[in-house]
C-alpha cells in the first residue's frame, strides 16, 4: 500500500515527499499545513488534495505559484491509482486569482520548473485525468473563477461570492476561460458574469449552476466533499474516467469516434466489468482494481 504524501514546492519537480495523514469528515481535506507558502499536493491512494495556502493574501496565485500547480497536476496525471482530484483552500476565501502585484516581476521559487500561465493551468486541471472537486468555502474571483470552474464539481457554503472584475480594471479575459463559462454556464450568465463585474452571493452561484451543491456549513462542505470522494473511488476506473475523458469532449464537440470506442472495448474487456457482474449478483459492494 502506498504511503500518503504531501508534496510542496520544494518537491514538486522531484520524487521525494513529506509524509501525511487522510483527514476525516468535519476535520481538513488532508493534512493542513502549518505554514504559508505554494500550492501543497497531498497523495493518498486515489485520493490527491491540492491545497492552496496563502490565507493572508486571499491564496492569490502569482507565477511561481501557478508553476507548481502545474507542476502538481502533472503529477497527478502520471500516478495512475488516482482517480479523484480535490482542491481546496485555506482560510476565508478560496482564492482571489492572479496577483496583478507579480507582474512584470522576476520570479523565484520555481527555477527548476517551467512557467505557466493561468490558462495553461486551468486548462489542464479540466483536462486531468482524475474526476475533480473544488471545494469552495468562501470568496473566488478573477481569473479563481475559472479555476474552480474548471473543475468537475463544485460544492460551496453560504460564506461563497464570486466576481470576475476584468471589464473593470481594463483587462480581457484569456479566450479560454470565456470559452469554458459559456460551455457550462451558457450565455446569459457569462455575460453577466464578464460584462458587469456582478458580485453573485452563494444562492445566485448555486441558481446559474456555478456551484453544484450549497452546505450550510464549512464542516458539511467537508462531510459532503468527503462522501463524494467515497462515492467515485467506489466506481470502476476504467469505466469512470473514460467517461469524464470523452464527456469533456463531447463538449467541445471533439469526440474522437475511434478512442472511445476503444476505450469502450477496453471496459467491456475488463476484470472490473467481471467483478462488477459478480457484485451486483452477490449483493455486495464491488472491488475494482482499474484493469
Amino acid at each position: 500500500m502506498t504511503e500518503p504524501r504531501s508534496v510542496g514546492a520544494e518537491t514538486a519537480g522531484q520524487d521525494s515527499a513529506r509524509t501525511g495523514r487522510r483527514a476525516s469528515p468535519g476535520a481538513a481535506l488532508a493534512p493542513t499545513p502549518t505554514e504559508s507558502g505554494p500550492p501543497l499536493l497531498h497523495l493518498d491512494g486515489r485520493v490527491a488534495t491540492i491545497t492552496l495556502r496563502r490565507p493572508e493574501h486571499a491564496n492569490r496565485l502569482g507565477p511561481a505559484d501557478l508553476a507548481v500547480l502545474a507542476a502538481h497536476l502533472r503529477a497527478v496525471d502520471a500516478d495512475e491509482a488516482v482517480t479523484v482530484l480535490r482542491v481546496a483552500a485555506l482560510g476565508k476565501h478560496f482564492c482571489s486569482g492572479f496577483d496583478i502585484g507579480s507582474i512584470g516581476k522576476a520570479v523565484s521559487g520555481c527555477d527548476d520548473l517551467p512557467p505557466a500561465s493561468f490558462e495553461d493551468v486551468t486548462d489542464a486541471l479540466e483536462n486531468t485525468r482524475a474526476v475533480s472537486i473544488a471545494a469552495i468555502q468562501g470568496g473566488v474571483f478573477g481569473g479563481a473563477t475559472d479555476l474552480a470552474l474548471a473543475c468537475d464539481f463544485r460544492y460551496g457554503v453560504p460564506a461563497c461570492r464570486m466576481f470576475v472584475p476584468a471589464a473593470r480594471l481594463g483587462m480581457h479575459y484569456y479566450g479560454g476561460g470565456l470559452e469554458r463559462f459559456v460551455r457550462r454556464l451558457g450565455l446569459a450568465a457569462a455575460k453577466r458574469i464578464m460584462l458587469t463585474a456582478e458580485t453573485f452571493d452563494a444562492q445566485a452561484m448555486l441558481t446559474i449552476g456555478y456551484l453544484d451543491r450549497l452546505l450550510d456549513s464549512p464542516q458539511a462542505l467537508i462531510a459532503e466533499v468527503e462522501q463524494l470522494t467515497a462515492t467515485l473511488t467506489g466506481m470502476a476506473p476504467l469505466a469512470l474516467l473514460g467517461m469524464k475523458k470523452h464527456l469533456n469532449r463531447i463538449a467541445l464537440g471533439r469526440l474522437d469516434a475511434d478512442e472511445i470506442a476503444a476505450d469502450i472495448a477496453r471496459a467491456s474487456a475488463s476484470a472490473d466489468l467481471a467483478e462488477g457482474a459478480r457484485a451486483w449478483l452477490e449483493k455486495r459492494t464491488p472491488r475494482f482494481q482499474g484493469r
